[in-house]
């Protein structure tokens, strides 16, 4: 869930979840239309889905439990490099170095001396990671440090002049130069189609059963823009079609409501 969210979005529709769902089997039990109705507005729906799929096959194939390997949780639907480090680190004690943003741009500034790191997670930087983190204490190295980002090594305000390891820092010892490397862009929102795809989910998340197609096309006047993302939900498994012109969330359509078959 916090994944490209901040967490303070994510913690009340997590605790929602953990209430609903407190295991992987109740997940799996679930239809996966209900992840998508409960992931609310977090973006990124197909999240959702890949969770929903994640539990399915922890209760096929780890008889309900989360694994505690990275190796395992990398073959999990929708887990990636991250996130499997993270829940081995952090809740099962693996040796492994968690190499999130704030972890990234840290060890750029301090070890290899640029403002910022690249774009894209590079093998030197999972080399330096792995040879930066200690035998001992490495779930708080990875801790600390993603803390260490977040609150006092911050992209846009760094607070150097308080850092405990200022002397240490190669960026400043180079005289913070300013990152030179290639663009950084932030994520555009308004009128993408990310935005039209979130506002047609909305309205199916807010009813029962099937919503007409005209009910749909009242969501965006760019007809071209809002059919091609109504496309692309039904591809993405997030939507089903009902019948000739009506649509649902996946396993939400009521009795009576009639399923097109592809």
């Amino acid at each position: 869930m916090s994944q490209q969210t901040p967490v303070t979005r994510v913690a009340p529709l997590w605790q929602e979840w953990m209430a609903r769902w407190p295991t992987p089997a109740d997940l799996a039990a679930a239809p996966a239309g209900d992840a998508v109705r409960h992931w609310g507005r977090l973006g990124y729906p197909r999240r959702a889905l890949r969770l929903h799929a994640a539990a399915v096959e922890m209760v096929e194939r780890h008889d309900g439990d989360v694994p505690s390997t990275s190796e395992e949780l990398l073959a999990l639907p929708g887990v990636g490099e991250y996130t499997a480090a993270a829940v081995a680190a952090f809740a099962f004690g693996e040796r492994i170095p968690v190499i999130d943003t704030n972890i990234r741009r840290v060890e750029a500034r301090a070890v290899t001396g640029v403002q910022f790191p690249r774009p894209s997670l590079s093998a030197a930087e999972r080399a330096l990671a792995a040879e930066l983190l200690p035998h001992e204490d490495h779930v708080l190295w990875n801790a600390s440090s993603m803390e260490f980002g977040a609150v006092m090594c911050t992209a846009k305000a760094p607070a150097c002049g308080e850092c405990p390891v200022l002397d240490l820092c190669a960026w400043q010892q180079a005289g913070a130069p300013a990152y030179d490397g290639p663009a950084r862009r932030g994520q555009a929102w308004a009128g993408t189609d990310r935005m039209v795809r979130g506002k047609l989910l909305a309205v199916l998340r807010e009813r029962d059963g099937a919503v007409p197609h005209d009910d749909l096309r009242q969501v965006w006047d760019d007809e071209v823009q809002r059919e091609r993302c109504l496309d692309s939900l039904v591809a993405d498994g997030l939507v089903d079609l009902v019948g000739d012109d009506s649509f649902a969330l996946p396993g939400h359509a009521l009795a009576g409501d009639v399923r097109c078959g592809w």
